[in-house]
């Protein structure tokens, strides 16, 4: 019976392991693809299309093995709530997966379109800020950290401030109807982006339940006025 617990807390280990590396792939396809939407290089989107490939494969190699676990072992009590959590990360960076990818297809579309330096520049800094936002929800995992991962509504309010501005500038690209076409382009990525901070504070919620065993919905900071 303890070489099989033994097994099976090695296999959640690795499991965890392949959570981490998910991850930092997605924390990098973030930047590329931000780059790549702002900077209009079609061969960096191309790149970024390609990884979520293996986000993609992840995604599915973790859900397998995830099933097989269950099966076998059966787990209770703390190993239980490991498992769900590791599930949700897993389905959650998948969906972030998918989220730099659609940004890249965006970076096609606008290939060749006016641009306006305000606009780019706000989807940016929500690129830098939903990063760390990424990085920090996965070390409150690997850490069991619940402070550090109730950090993240705070972290995340500024992108959702960025991403409720970006219409007002949107609409003053009216006047000039490819500025627009550019212009909705990048509210969509914008909103890409919100997603993504929103997705890394589920992970937090995930982490918080994982450690104390109550799920509860974190709240976030009122906005600023």
């Amino acid at each position: 019976m303890t070489g099989i617990r033994s097994h099976f807390h090695h296999e959640l280990e690795d499991l965890e392991r392949t959570i981490m590396v998910m991850a930092t792939q997605v924390e990098e396809m973030v930047e590329k693809a931000v780059n790549a939407l702002v900077s209009g290089d079609i061969d960096l989107a191309n790149q970024v299309i390609q990884a979520d490939e293996a986000i993609d494969q992840h995604h599915m190699d973790i859900h397998n093995r995830w099933m097989l676990l269950m099966a076998r072992q059966q787990p209770m009590a703390t190993d239980l709530r490991l498992l769900s959590a590791i599930l949700h990360l897993n389905t959650t960076l998948e969906r972030t997966g998918d989220q730099c990818k659609n940004i890249s297809k965006l970076a096609v579309l606008c290939a060749d379109l006016p641009t306006r330096d305000r606009i780019s520049e706000m989807v940016r800094e929500m690129g830098d800020l939903v990063r760390p936002m990424i990085r920090t929800a996965a070390d409150a995992f690997l850490r069991r950290d619940a402070d550090e991962a109730r950090l993240l509504p705070a972290m995340d309010e500024p992108v959702d401030r960025l991403n409720r501005s970006m219409y007002h500038e949107v609409v003053e690209c009216g006047p000039d109807p490819k500025l627009l076409e550019w212009a909705t382009h990048m509210m969509m990525a914008a909103r890409a982006l919100e997603r993504v901070g929103d997705q890394a504070v589920d992970v937090a919620e995930q982490v918080a339940f994982l450690v104390t065993g109550d799920f509860q919905e974190f709240q976030s900071p009122k906005p600023g006025v």
